[in-house]
């Protein structure tokens, strides 16, 4: 298996890649927020969170402030180790071509 095999394909995406950059280093985070800081759209943002947290990376929370929904995100066990393990895979590949 070569390093490029080690990629993990759910991080392929920017937006998931900006997704996980932002939760593996904030404890949880709210939709309005990542999606301003990744200037993206609603649906954009919904989808690609629905994928990660499929693979079990994220947790999404739902929840009623007042009479006005929230949802927020954060990094589970397991994302942060699979997002570790792509970010040092990306790293090996760098490092080969010198």
């Amino acid at each position: 298996m070569g390093i490029i095999d080690k990629l993990n394909k759910d991080f392929e995406s920017r937006v998931r890649l900006g997704i996980m950059s932002i939760l593996m280093v904030n404890d949880w985070i709210d939709f309005t927020e990542m999606k301003t800081l990744l200037d993206i759209t609603d649906g954009n943002l919904a989808s690609h969170s629905s994928a990660l947290e499929k693979s079990e990376y994220i947790e999404v929370k739902k929840e009623f402030v007042g009479k006005k929904p929230k949802t927020s995100y954060r990094v589970t066990n397991r994302g942060r180790a699979a997002f570790n393990e792509h970010l040092s895979s990306l790293e090996k590949l760098m490092k080969s071509n010198k």
